[in-house]
């Protein structure tokens, strides 16, 4: 008769004792490295969740920063248009525009058209009054004067109108402030 074949996959492996205990520490430290692996890919796990959601929300402020102060050199490029234009009707005179009316009224159109668009992208006027005070914040002091009447930090004349961007200065209103000292 034949011999019955031996499966050695029944009998322990080397180097663990014939009671199991052995074999019940291996495990035991098997599942220990597999728990803090787990531990440790989870952890990395929930690091690339917070990394990918932060990345996506600095896109998005990105994007609407973009949206919102990508023009701002080409804004600034145009002040100077607005600044002109309203110097040319600042010195008009009663006579030149009776006799040029139709190209006063040209231009009169033509800077509210300016301040439309500025509008429509944001761009509002800054527009101090004379007697209101500095504010360094929003103005840029051209020249200091003492006169009398004003206290010193009062505006006492305005050269250009400033602009913001949205929440940004654009340019900052050049004025003129009374250095007068308290008396």
């Amino acid at each position: 008769m034949a011999e019955p074949k031996h499966d050695e996959s029944l009998e322990p492996e080397e180097g663990f004792a014939e009671d199991g205990i052995g074999f019940e520490t291996d495990i035991a430290d098997e599942v220990e490295t597999l728990r803090a692996e787990r531990d440790d890919m989870r952890d990395r796990f929930m690091r690339a969740l917070a990394d990918a959601e932060n990345a996506r929300k600095r896109g998005e402020r990105d994007r609407r920063e973009a949206e919102q102060y990508g023009g701002s050199k080409l804004s600034r490029d145009m002040l100077p248009v607005f600044d002109n234009l309203k110097r040319a009707l600042e010195v008009v005179t009663d006579e030149q525009r009776e006799a040029n009316k139709a190209l006063i009224e040209g231009v009169e159109l033509t800077l509210r058209e300016l301040i439309n668009v500025f509008g429509k992208h944001g761009i509002e006027p800054i527009a101090p009054e004379v007697g209101e005070t500095f504010d360094p914040q929003l103005h840029q002091a051209m020249f200091e004067a003492p006169v009398p009447g004003t206290k010193a930090g009062e505006i006492i004349q305005v050269m250009a109108e400033g602009f913001l961007l949205h929440d940004r200065l654009l340019r900052p209103a050049q004025v003129g402030v009374s250095s007068t000292p308290a008396g």
